[in-house]
């Protein structure tokens, strides 16, 4: 019974080092990435569609990402959307495709960037906490229960600090791995 509580502890745990990276990824460097603008939708015949379900996204060069609707009466609602959107960029476009240039990140932006990016990184591990809490909730009914024995519930809870600490160990490569990304110039 307790492994299940364990196993479905671990498995959400992974499920929120996973989000963080897709989360991190959102950030805007000063190189170009698809990834950016995930999250981001546009209006399509009336139903908020994310861009890339929409249209192509590529990144041509380092610093652009080339947007090509599938359907050109999107290309309107497409570039409203990105003006919208937290991303700062300028869509351009050429009545076929968008072209967002992605500019050089000043010295101020980084660092605001940064401070996102920890703020982030704190809301995932509390995730991570927030499931350790309920695996040791769980335990203890448990074990209130008669279903485990006290000695039973402290190796348990042992074993789900250990995937806590595990896992906010992750959260914390991939902060540091999106921090020097951010800083490199």
């Amino acid at each position: 019974m307790s492994n299940d509580v364990i196993n479905k502890a671990e498995d959400k745990m992974k499920k929120a080092v996973s989000f963080a990276g897709d989360d991190f990824n959102t950030l805007r460097t000063g190189r170009a990435s698809a990834k950016m603008l995930d999250g981001i939708e546009a209006s399509y015949y009336g139903t908020m569609t994310p861009i890339n379900q929409i249209a192509g996204v590529s990144v041509p060069e380092p610093s652009q990402i080339l947007i090509k609707p599938y359907d050109a009466s999107a290309l309107k609602d497409i570039e409203k959307a990105i003006n919208a959107s937290d991303l700062n960029l300028t869509p351009s476009n050429d009545g076929q495709v968008i072209r967002l240039n992605i500019p050089a990140l000043n010295e101020e932006r980084r660092k605001d960037l940064i401070k996102q990016l920890h703020g982030k990184s704190e809301e995932h591990k509390i995730a991570i906490r927030n499931v350790r809490r309920d695996a040791n909730e769980h335990l203890k009914q448990e074990q209130k229960n008669s279903v485990i024995t006290e000695d039973d519930l402290k190796r348990e809870q042992e074993k789900i600090q250990k995937l806590t600490d595990k896992y906010i160990q992750e959260i914390d490569k991939l902060t540091s791995v999106k921090e020097k990304e951010l800083k490199e110039i």
